[in-house]
């Protein structure tokens, strides 16, 4: 029998629905429920074939926990990438490396966050090491809103060890630290670029720290000491995106 994972949200299976349909195995749609987006949902699905059932919202509301707009996926879950992918993807980039590495973020909203801002930004791929970390999940992909289908989502056995072979391929390595000096404005993120955010409260481990080319931190104004890991990745990735265009 074939693994399943449910996947919800109306731009979560429509994302399924248009870049991985082969994934899907069967809809559940809201009745009662009318409106556009799903009457597109249930289009796609007609024309790859998918099965669709039009049942009560307690069902629906059985199968998920979450906000589902009136739509559940059952599909093959997504595998994420390896290292031999990311080798091959940096291989055949025509432009600087542009990577997001998460050291230890456990919570799946963290995770789905992180991807949909790498997606806003132009990441080319996001990195996680396999173990003490969130994994793709239907939480994860109904809070990237497609980004889980969109950005390669890469889980290394060793985080320290890619890291390294990262740099060995010309990749400059900026970790997050938040007593650090240098300001992520301050710090030259226009190259190839492998962003390293820590886990939520601990932040970066120590060996990933000590691996790291430069450290940056975020200004900090008021009483607050720190941001949520997905608000800092967002803040960091679009400076490096100011600076890679060129924008002053």
């Amino acid at each position: 029998m074939k693994q399943v994972e449910f996947v919800f949200g109306l731009h979560a299976v429509q994302t399924k629905l248009q870049r991985n349909p082969e994934q899907v195995q069967e809809i559940w749609l809201q009745q009662g429920r009318e409106d556009k987006r799903l009457q597109k949902l249930q289009v796609l699905a007609a024309e790859q074939e998918i099965a669709t059932h039009v049942v009560a919202r307690k069902e629906l509301d059985q199968r998920v926990r979450g906000r589902h707009q009136g739509v559940v996926a059952a599909c093959t879950p997504s595998p994420a990438k390896t290292e031999a992918d990311l080798n091959e993807l940096l291989q055949n980039l025509s432009e600087p490396a542009f990577l997001l590495v998460l050291d230890g973020v456990t919570d799946p909203h963290n995770l789905g966050a992180c991807l949909r801002t790498a997606d806003a930004a132009g990441v080319h791929a996001v990195i996680a090491p396999k173990d003490k970390s969130a994994s793709l999940n239907s939480t994860v992909s109904k809070v990237a809103c497609g980004a889980a289908e969109s950005v390669p989502f890469v889980q290394v056995t060793n985080l320290a060890r890619c890291l390294k072979s990262l740099q060995e391929q010309g990749v400059w390595v900026t970790g997050t630290a938040g007593e650090t000096e240098q300001l992520v404005h301050q710090a030259d993120l226009s190259g190839p670029l492998a962003l390293v955010m820590g886990a939520e409260g601990d932040g970066m481990r120590r060996l990933t720290r000590e691996l790291c080319d430069q450290l940056i931190k975020i200004p900090m104004a008021g009483e607050v000491s720190s941001l949520n890991v997905s608000v800092a990745t967002g803040v960091c990735l679009f400076e490096a995106v100011r600076q890679r265009q060129g924008v002053s």
